[in-house]
């Protein structure tokens, strides 16, 4: 089995924040294999599906971003997953630009505090992390009320585009492996290099 986790904080009032992609790539992705995320399971909604004979459990925590980490354990535990080979976390990342998207194993949590309780919770930061950038154009004061602030609808239409990206990428590493995502997903754009 592959459990793919979405990080966000539960509730409406951050439904549409940039913190909460994560839960929306999940959703998404839900949607895309014809399941809904609300079963109840170690502190986080989730949903079985199955895509190209692979077993999946997609899941949202419901402990809030920055205690993410104890729902993910708990969940690591109970499926019998391998953190190494069977987890992959999607995240928002604010060390990259609204829309970027990027994936990455064994790194530090770079300041997110949902990946570093994540880290901490399992003992090892070797596990696959899809990293979907919302730094926006302009410097803000503040990162964290940024993140927990509703998008515009500017935003959300980049959004909507990141997120089809996200879906496709957790896909081809279920299919095809990280090796081959990271190839596709990780290349630099003609304006980047």
């Amino acid at each position: 089995m592959k459990l793919i986790v979405g990080l966000g904080n539960p509730g409406p009032e951050y439904e549409l924040t940039p913190h909460n992609l994560g839960f929306l790539a999940v959703d998404r992705l839900a949607s895309d294999l014809g399941v809904q995320v609300r079963s109840r399971q170690c502190r986080a909604l989730t949903a079985r599906a199955q895509f190209d004979g692979i077993a999946v459990l997609l899941a949202k925590p419901e402990t809030y971003m920055n205690l993410s980490g104890s729902s993910v354990r708990e969940l690591v535990a109970k499926n019998e997953v391998q953190p190494e080979t069977d987890l992959i976390i999607i995240q928002d990342e604010l060390d990259f630009p609204l829309g970027k998207l990027r994936l990455h194993r064994e790194r530090s949590s770079a300041g997110h505090n949902g990946i570093e309780s994540i880290i901490g919770a399992l003992g090892t930061k070797d596990f696959l992390r899809i990293r979907i950038g919302v730094a926006p154009e302009h410097k803000v004061e503040s990162g964290e009320r940024y993140l927990l602030s509703p998008m515009g609808k500017a935003q959300l239409k980049v959004v909507d585009t990141v997120l089809n990206d996200a879906v496709d990428a957790a896909k081809m590493i279920l299919k095809d492996g990280p090796a081959a995502a990271m190839l596709r997903f990780n290349r630099k754009a003609p304006e980047e290099k």
